[in-house]
């Protein structure tokens, strides 16, 4: 090894994706696939996740929106939940992407693209459940149902959704924010919306708690094996790891080992004197990240090009590393430099 790798084993994400589809039936998965599929690649997760059978994949923005639709093909729903502007809901449409909307204003301007270009949106309306990640505010939800009937007997959108984030800080933030979620949905049936789909819940909320999971589930995290911190280990989820950092041992003293990896590439600097790599022989503590290089503690035998996990399968987790900086997991997996190279089993 000349630098560090990324090695994605694409038949372990399968193996997750099996148990995340299972434990959640009877919703279905959306295979979330932000932040490049949080740094695994979004066009080989995808392509391997469609051969799997998932049809749902949620993009954060209309441009990963319209990388996994080339991925998956025309039968896979494709949910963006961010678009700025006319230009990217026109992208957005000719893709044929759904939208999700948590601002009238917003709607509006969907309703306009699609009727000057002969289309209809598909929309997922977002009710803000108290978390503020945008989304429409419960006393301004009957306005926007009512507008929502419009469009839809225009013929420029067809309202196919109800959503919403929650928090998943405590079950009890979290079950205020679920009431309001259900009078949402009650309202927008009252008003005679036919919704295809209800969807709250992400990766912990999803595992834990049946009555969040409604039609669909959002899940990125556990399908990559990436556990909450301070949740359950990996083994107790029934997932794992799909990818593994390594780094190469490129100089080697008494006291320390330098190793191939640095902030450049995506480690935290942070990481220093708080965390530690595992197994190469018992813990490796990090002693100094500069901008090319990590300084661990020594070990017995350690030689120059020997090759060392700093987090994945064979080592210490992303989460592991994330909980001794105070982060989480997918921090570390999407600060992983797009220059590291990723290498690929099971394609």
């Amino acid at each position: 090894m000349s630098g560090p790798v990324l090695r994605i084993d694409l038949d372990d994400f399968a193996a997750n994706l099996t148990v995340v589809r299972a434990r959640v039936a009877p919703a279905q998965l959306m295979l979330v696939v932000k932040d490049d599929a949080y740094g695994h690649g979004i066009e080989r997760v995808v392509r391997r996740a469609a051969a799997e059978g998932v049809r749902w994949f949620g993009a954060f923005d209309v441009r990963e929106a319209i990388r996994a639709r080339s991925a998956a093909g025309p039968e896979a729903r494709i949910f963006s939940w961010l678009t700025v502007g006319r230009t990217e809901i026109a992208e957005a449409l000719s893709a044929d992407i759904d939208l999700g909307v948590g601002d009238a204003g917003f709607l509006e301007d969907i309703a306009a693209v699609a009727g000057g270009v002969g289309a209809v949106a598909r929309v997922h309306l977002k009710i803000d459940t108290g978390l503020h990640r945008n989304g429409i505010r419960p006393e301004e939800w009957p306005e926007v149902l009512e507008r929502s009937r419009t469009l839809e007997h225009e013929g420029v959108v067809r309202i196919v959704g109800v959503w919403s984030h929650i928090a998943e800080a405590s079950d009890r933030e979290d079950d205020d924010a679920r009431a309001l979620f259900e009078d949402a949905v009650t309202a927008a049936q009252a008003a005679g919306i036919t919704l295809e789909v209800r969807h709250l819940s992400a990766s912990a909320a999803s595992f834990a708690r049946p009555e969040f999971r409604y039609d669909l589930v959002r899940v990125g995290a556990f399908c990559y094996g990436v556990r909450s911190a301070g949740g359950p280990a990996e083994a107790d989820l029934g997932i794992r790891p799909i990818a593994a950092l390594n780094a190469p041992v490129t100089h080697v003293s008494e006291h320390a080992v330098t190793l191939g990896v640095g902030s450049l590439h995506g480690l935290p600097s942070s990481l220093a004197k708080r965390a530690a790599l595992a197994p190469v022989e018992g813990r490796l503590s990090v002693e100094h990240v500069d901008l090319g290089h990590t300084e661990v503690a020594a070990w017995p035998h350690a030689a120059i090009g020997d090759e060392v996990t700093v987090f994945g399968a064979g080592g210490a987790s992303a989460t592991d590393l994330a909980e001794a900086i105070g982060t989480v997991g997918e921090e570390i997996l999407v600060r992983v430099s797009p220059l590291v190279p990723r290498v690929y089993r099971g394609e």
